[in-house]
């Protein structure tokens, strides 16, 4: 989880790749440095921290033609000063930036680089050396022996590599983690993720796994394994620099929030045809009516949205729908259905544990959809299938606007689904309609800002714990609201199905201990009223949030009605709010949580 960003051919490239690297912050903000060379001299500045702590150190001396950057999220070793990337080979001729775990790194150190002393603790160190060695001892060149060291590697990387005896060449190369070349006139850029350089072209190389490149100022050259060229059309990136500013907001965080309507919206534009129909491949929705079970793939807050949508898709589909957890799935795989058909939830498409799942299910023959908000990423490339979320870059760490928009991209998708199949339920769902009183209603949420901020003062201040309740659809909206509580204002918080509380969990009930309350089940409200009593009996200050034909005087947060399928949609904008008020008030960095980073690249 870590962010490269590298050109040759343009003056300053010290100040694009800083530029790159901020914008890739979200991927890791351990510590950063820069490689940059003009010829003439040359510069290694690394610095522990944020990108501004690398700004800081850069001179008006520290400028070049050709460079590589870095900002790291810590995986082996410490976050460091000698940690941080780019690292030197000890011959201090090579330098290298790389995303990924490299998993054989300690035998190759005793194989290869027994005698060597290492400055830190990184498996990145390991390879500059291997390099290095590769080409003294065997007098290759620069890319044999990169070729070489690639054939003896086993993991995940993203490699860029400089000689500094040749500096109008990067050398690049990946597997499984992302990075992609930016063609310019003049120059070419690297990056792993096309947001970092859109200030410098639009215009994309896509990178394949086990493939090596030569970037120059004049072109690129991309071989396989063999060495054999590849010719790869470039692809126009369709995103604007400015939607990944922040504007008039304090934090991306907030912006992401409020643009939530708007996705709504712009996802009923997007998939509704002239005649109000569903806008979706046929032969995508003709393989998921044909099977006899779905099952949903994800992590974090996309498999909190998989739960969400499940409800949903059963009823509109009339298909049994599993969820699981990519990080289990892949390697606890269970007794599969006959005709299973795989959907992947991931804001990035590049989500590592997702993607080990969806090579076994590809080798294994099953058809698979990604819902990605990435065009082009790595799991949208390898599904047969790809729905995009039309959400815009989300930037924040925490993530908020995907969550909604994979749901409703999943209500839209079985109503496809169900009208093919001609379910009783598709008859009465009506996506595009709901999704715009969706959108409303959302409207009217993101306007109680300073409402919520007053309760979150009042009732979650200064607390340690906090605690999540719900059924039904509420228990999954609740999982999903304690995760955003937690990862962003470190209070230890949890979601708990309400009716499991008296089977041990409240016990963890103290004085005062806040308990906020979902109620949009019709079939259900009473029952977690009772269990909200329950926790009131033992000190709970509890807050509940309950759809408007639920609501009683005393509730706190009142929610517009929306169709019953859908009320995650809207239950969830109050718990994002709170999350972030509570975050903001104990002076947190919203955007970047401490230890987490955006896409979660490595498994």
């Amino acid at each position: 989880m870590c962010g490269i960003v590298g050109i040759v051919g343009k003056t300053h490239a010290e100040q694009i790749i800083i530029n790159g690297l901020q914008r890739l912050e979200y991927r890791g903000y351990d510590s950063a440095g820069l490689f940059v060379s003009d010829e003439k001299q040359e510069h290694l500045v690394k610095s522990q921290g944020r990108i501004k702590n690398l700004q800081e150190k850069l001179t008006n001396e520290v400028n070049g033609t050709i460079g590589i950057g870095h900002t790291r999220w810590a995986t082996h070793g410490k976050p460091s000063e000698e940690n941080a990337h780019p690292h030197t080979s000890q011959n201090g001729q090579l330098v290298l930036v790389h995303n990924g775990v490299i998993e054989n790194f300690a035998e190759l150190a005793n194989d290869y680089l027994a005698e060597e002393n290492f400055y830190g603790q990184t498996d990145t160190e390991i390879v500059v050396n291997l390099i290095a060695s590769f080409m003294e001892k065997e007098s290759l060149s620069t890319k044999t022996a990169f070729q070489k060291a690639l054939s003896v590697i086993h993991g995940s990387y993203a490699f860029a590599l400089v000689n500094k005896e040749e500096p109008e060449t990067i050398y690049v190369a990946k597997n499984k983690s992302p990075l992609l070349i930016g063609l310019g006139e003049g120059f070419n850029v690297i990056a792993s993720d096309a947001l970092a350089v859109l200030d410098q072209t639009h215009e994309f190389v896509e990178i394949a796994d086990n493939e090596l490149v030569t970037v120059t100022a004049d072109g690129i050259v991309i071989e396989d394994q063999k060495g054999e060229i590849i010719q790869r059309d470039a692809y126009q990136a369709q995103l604007d620099a400015s939607d990944i500013e922040k504007g008039t907001y304090p934090f991306y965080m907030l912006k992401e929030i409020d643009e939530q309507p708007t996705v709504m919206r712009k996802l009923t534009q997007e998939y509704r045809d002239d005649q109000g129909k569903v806008n979706i491949d046929k032969d995508l929705v003709e393989e998921v009516s044909a099977s006899d079970r779905i099952y949903i793939v994800a992590c974090g807050t996309s498999y909190n949205a998989g739960w969400a949508a499940k409800s949903l898709l059963e009823t509109v589909t009339q298909i049994p729908v599993e969820v699981q957890l990519s990080s289990e799935f892949g390697y606890n795989m269970p007794l599969l259905s006959e005709r299973p058909f795989f959907i992947f939830l991931t804001q990035s498409g590049e989500t590592a544990d997702s993607r080990q799942v969806l090579v076994q299910t590809n080798r294994l023959g099953f058809p698979s959809l990604t819902i990605t908000n990435v065009a082009g990423s790595t799991l949208s490339r390898e599904a047969k299938y790809t729905l995009l979320l039309h959400a815009g870059p989300e930037i924040a760490v925490a993530s908020t606007k995907a969550y909604t928009a994979q749901i409703a991209m999943l209500a839209i998708l079985a109503q496809a689904v169900g009208k093919n199949k001609n379910s009783k339920a598709s008859t009465s769902f009506d996506a595009f309609h709901e999704l715009s009183i969706v959108a409303t209603a959302m409207e009217s949420m993101v306007d109680e800002k300073d409402y919520i901020s007053s309760l979150v003062e009042h009732y979650l201040s200064t607390t340690r714990n906090a605690f999540y309740i719900g059924r039904g659809n509420d228990y999954y909206v609740a999982s999903e609201a304690a995760l955003k509580l937690k990862e962003i204002s470190y209070v230890q918080a949890e979601g708990f199905a309400a009716g499991e509380l008296k089977h041990g969990t409240i016990a963890l009930i103290e004085e005062a201990t806040p308990v906020l309350g979902i109620i949009t089940g019709q079939n259900t409200g009473a029952h977690t009223r009772g269990n909200l009593k329950e926790v009131e009996s033992r000190g709970a200050n509890t807050i509940v949030i309950a759809s408007e034909e639920l609501a009683r005087q005393e509730d706190q947060i009142i929610l517009p009605t929306v169709h019953p399928l859908l009320t995650s949609l809207v239950a969830v904008i109050p718990t994002q709010l709170i999350a972030y008020y509570a975050c903001l008030q104990r002076g947190y960095d919203v955007d970047k949580p401490r230890n987490l980073a955006k896409s979660v690249t490595v498994e």
